[in-house]
C-alpha cells in the first residue's frame, strides 16, 4: 500500500505533468494556428462550436494547487518539503502572472472579431504572447522536473540532532596530550 504522503505527492506530480502536457499541446497544435495571421486565423475560437480551452485550465490549476498544498502538509517533516514548497510558491507566482497578463492578453487577442485580413499590430502582440508563454512553459517544465526529483527523495522524517561541543584542552586535543 502506498503511504498517504507518497500518494498525494504522486497525484500532485501527475497533475503537474498534465499541466505541462496541456501547455505543450497548445504550443504545438493551437498557438501556431491562431497566431499565424490574426484576426483571420482566429476563426477556430469563433462561432457556436469554437474551441474553448478555459474549462480544462480552470479545473487543472486549482486541483494541482490543492494537491501540492496537501503534499506539502503531509511531507512537512521530511526531505521533500523544500522541493514541494519551492514548486508550490513558484507555480503560484506563475498563475498570478497568468491571471494578470497571459489570460487577459489571450482573451483580448482571440476575442478580436473575424476579418479576412492580417492586422500587423495584432500579429506582433500574438508573437510576443507566444514567446513569453513558451518561456513560462519552460519554467513550468523545470518545476515539474524538481517535483519529479522530490519523488526520489527519502520520505523518512528529518531528525534534528543536538550537537554538543566540547572545548579543546590538553586532555582531549587531537595531538594526544
Amino acid at each position: 500500500m502506498i503511504p498517504v504522503k507518497n500518494l498525494f505527492l504522486i497525484l500532485a506530480t501527475l497533475c503537474f505533468i498534465i499541466v505541462i502536457g496541456g501547455g505543450v499541446y497548445e504550443h504545438v497544435v493551437m498557438v501556431p494556428t491562431w497566431s499565424a495571421a490574426p484576426p483571420s486565423s482566429l476563426s477556430m475560437f469563433n462561432g457556436k462550436y469554437g474551441i474553448n480551452p478555459a474549462p480544462f485550465w480552470m479545473m487543472i490549476h486549482p486541483l494541482t494547487i490543492v494537491l501540492l498544498i496537501v503534499s506539502l502538509i503531509t511531507n512537512w517533516n521530511n526531505n521533500r518539503r523544500k522541493s514541494i514548497l519551492f514548486v508550490l510558491v513558484s507555480y503560484f507566482l506563475v498563475l498570478v502572472a497568468t491571471a494578470i497578463f497571459f489570460v487577459p492578453e489571450l482573451i483580448s487577442i482571440t476575442g478580436t472579431p473575424y476579418q479576412d485580413m492580417v492586422d500587423p499590430s495584432l500579429l506582433k502582440r500574438a508573437s510576443t504572447w507566444e514567446i513569453l508563454s513558451l518561456l513560462r512553459l519552460v519554467f513550468i517544465t523545470a518545476l515539474g522536473i524538481i517535483l519529479l526529483n522530490a519523488l526520489t527523495k527519502s520520505n523518512s522524517a528529518v531528525i534534528l540532532e543536538k550537537v554538543t561541543t566540547v572545548p579543546l584542552n590538553y586532555e582531549n586535543d587531537s595531538m594526544g596530550g
